[in-house]
């Protein structure tokens, strides 16, 4: 199986590829960028869930992760998150041995939302590992030495 195309700035950060100037010039015009022009938070979210989206999306923005194309997975992302946690706070005020049947109703929505509040961060990457995907690693200030640059110094003299 293949590895995915990793963008050009990681190929050149880690340094492992010789490219060509054109060809990192065609890449990086290859390359798609988030058009960020107008990220708004879906009407069908509240005003709570609106404020929520803006924090996230200006996060992901700053990250030049998010684009305008992604405002309806941050969304569902939101509705998740917010309904695991009205989950979590009913299943806390549950006295277990009187109402078992509400624990157990509310445990297994509450996993549904889990794993779609998951699968939504690893999409946009909100998660732990998935920022681990997207960290684009900083290229040395200093240049390698030249192993030949001694022999240059030698020859003068």
């Amino acid at each position: 199986m293949p590895n995915p195309k990793q963008p050009i700035q990681l190929i050149q950060a880690k340094g492992k590829k010789h490219l060509t100037k054109a060809e990192i010039e065609e890449r990086t015009l290859s390359e798609p960028s988030p058009i960020t022009d107008n990220i708004e938070p879906p009407a069908y979210l509240t005003a709570k869930q609106k404020r929520r989206f803006k924090v996230i999306a200006d996060q992901l923005i700053a990250l030049n992760v998010m684009g305008e194309t992604d405002c309806d997975a941050l969304a569902r992302y939101v509705i998740a998150e917010e309904m695991y946690i009205k989950l979590s706070k009913t299943i806390a005020r549950v006295k277990l041995p009187e109402d078992i049947t509400t624990f157990e109703r509310c445990s297994n929505m509450q996993d549904k939302y889990f794993k779609q509040c998951r699968a939504a961060a690893n999409d946009l990457g909100l998660s732990i590992s998935a920022r681990c995907r997207l960290i684009v690693p900083k290229a040395s200030e200093k240049p390698p030495e030249n192993k030949f640059n001694r022999f240059q110094n030698t020859q003068a003299g």
